[in-house]
């Protein structure tokens, strides 16, 4: 059955449509394959097995009527940030320990009415909090990818690290991620998968635990661009219960991805050259540019002069309104209760226990800059920059119509190896938070082998609203790069 895992959601939905085989089969492979992987890899937080089946037993049924939704039968994984009805959902944080939903995010009930098929909750930093899924409570992920002749674990991205490496490692056809700062794009870099984040607005954040709320957009992971657009045509939608939700039409994602990059202006920002670039992502970007040209593109210079003040604005920002967002979590309405002598000992023992070292970071960070006498010195300053930093990118796409960048400033890294300094921990996003802070939508497409021998990504940046474009550009990305070669299976080779 394990020829099953390795079909592309497009290849799926066509094989069920033929009979080729049952939703029901698609669902019971998945299945075997986590419970085989789950041990070494650690991207699933919960595994739900029965509803998996029940849920691919209705679809089977609607197939044979000829009534089959855009997603009907695919089994998907959910990041553990989106709220399930009935199913535990904890933000990977002891603070949401056992708290069940009795409600159902946008994002995933447009999932499931298009006939998708849950197969459980997916690892991720704690609150989304991170960038390497090492501040779970339930532990670090593992990346699916391994340096050549080394046996470290390496860190998939984060914070949706789970949802990556489960993609990678063909544990699901696709799945749900989150991304404040970069959350999508990075660990889709890391792990050789295709990553979007869409434009924020474009999908509704009602049902998804908040950490910043001004940057947080929910996104699609896949193993192809093509499966990537058929996700996010489902996941779109105007939801009046956001009121950061866009009333924008949802347009077929997948309709113009063949019509190429000819005619398209891509930018590339010479900010992006970075001091100590690696050689191998320079490499890698001019590489980028050059299939772009053979494709029919024009390149062209643009700048982002703002760019150097993106993340330690980004920084402020987030922190900010995550001390605000995780206020709720007192120990008073759900989740963790640790009691004490009174309610304010209740709740600061509630947070002690419930919150890890990073989540407890960001809080501190946070409430210091919207503190008396700092508010202006650096909140609003803040706010000032994420202004300019849009500016910069509303007159860059003046002159073209994508831009292209590295995603990442390097290949993925080992677990431990740089999780005791958060300065460089942070500089994992210098790429990607100037698209949360300026509210566009980007992609993140694999496109090359390290030194190392693991994944590398390139990003492209697009027109609000306007994905349909940016990915008709990561299609052709992907078309000269052609397919990356899978990482040898480890994890399962004890079972």
């Amino acid at each position: 059955m394990s020829e099953l895992t390795n079909l592309t959601i497009a290849a799926a939905r066509a094989g069920l449509d033929k009979k080729e085989f049952s939703a029901k089969e698609l669902a019971e492979a998945h299945v075997s394959a986590i419970e085989a992987a789950n041990d070494a890899l650690n991207a699933y937080v919960l595994v739900t097995p029965d509803r998996a089946l029940e849920m691919a037993a209705e679809s089977d049924k609607r197939l044979a009527k000829g009534e089959g939704g855009a997603l009907e039968g695919i089994p998907l994984g959910i990041k553990d940030l989106f709220c399930t009805e009935g199913v535990v959902t904890t933000a990977c944080s002891k603070i949401l320990e056992g708290f069940t939903p009795h409600y159902e995010s946008t994002v995933t009930r447009n999932l499931w009415d298009a006939g998708a098929v849950m197969l459980g909750k997916l690892n991720n930093d704690e609150f989304a909090m991170g960038s390497s899924n090492e501040t779970s409570a339930f532990g670090p992920v593992a990346n699916p990818w391994r340096r050549e002749g080394s046996d470290d674990k390496l860190v998939p991205g984060g914070s949706s690290g789970g949802s990556s490496a489960a993609v990678a490692a063909n544990l699901c056809m696709g799945a749900t991620g989150t991304d404040t700062g970069g959350s999508i794009r990075q660990p889709a870099a890391l792990t050789g998968t295709v990553g979007l984040k869409p434009t924020y607005g474009r999908c509704s954040r009602w049902g998804i635990v908040a950490f910043a709320s001004s940057l947080d957009q929910a996104g699609p992971f896949a193993r192809t661009v093509e499966d990537t657009a058929l996700l996010l045509n489902v996941m779109a939608s105007h939801d009046p219960r956001d009121t950061t939700s866009v009333d924008a039409p949802v347009p077929d994602f997948t309709a113009s991805l063949k019509d190429g990059v000819k005619g398209l202006t891509v930018g590339i920002p010479k900010e992006y050259r970075i001091d100590g670039l690696k050689p191998e992502i320079a490499k890698l970007w001019d590489q980028g540019v050059e299939w772009l040209k053979a494709a029919g593109a024009t390149v062209k210079e643009v700048t982002l002069p703002h760019t150097k003040y993106a993340l330690p604005s980004y920084y402020i920002v987030a922190p900010a309104e995550a001390s605000s967002n995780l206020a709720r979590y007192d120990g008073v309405r759900y989740g963790l209760r640790v009691d004490g002598d009174d309610v304010i000992s209740m709740y600061e023992n509630t947070r002690e226990a419930g919150f890890g070292a990073e989540v407890k970071r960001r809080i501190l960070i946070g409430t210091y800059v919207l503190s008396a006498g700092y508010y202006d010195a650096y909140y609003l300053k803040a706010q000032k920059v994420r202004t300019l930093i849009k500016r910069d990118f509303d007159q860059a796409f003046e002159d073209c119509d994508v831009i292209l960048t590295p995603t990442t400033p390097g290949p993925a890294f080992a677990q431990g190896e740089i999780s005791g300094d958060p300065l460089e921990m942070y500089l994992n996003d210098i790429f990607t938070v100037t698209v949360n802070m300026a509210g566009l939508p980007g992609i993140s497409v694999p496109a090359g082998l390290s030194g190392e021998g693991t994944p590398l990504g390139l990003q492209l940046i697009g027109k609000p609203f306007d994905e349909a474009t940016l990915l008709r550009a990561a299609q052709s990305i992907e078309d000269a790069a052609g397919p990356l070669k899978r990482p040898e299976n480890w994890w399962t080779k004890a079972a």
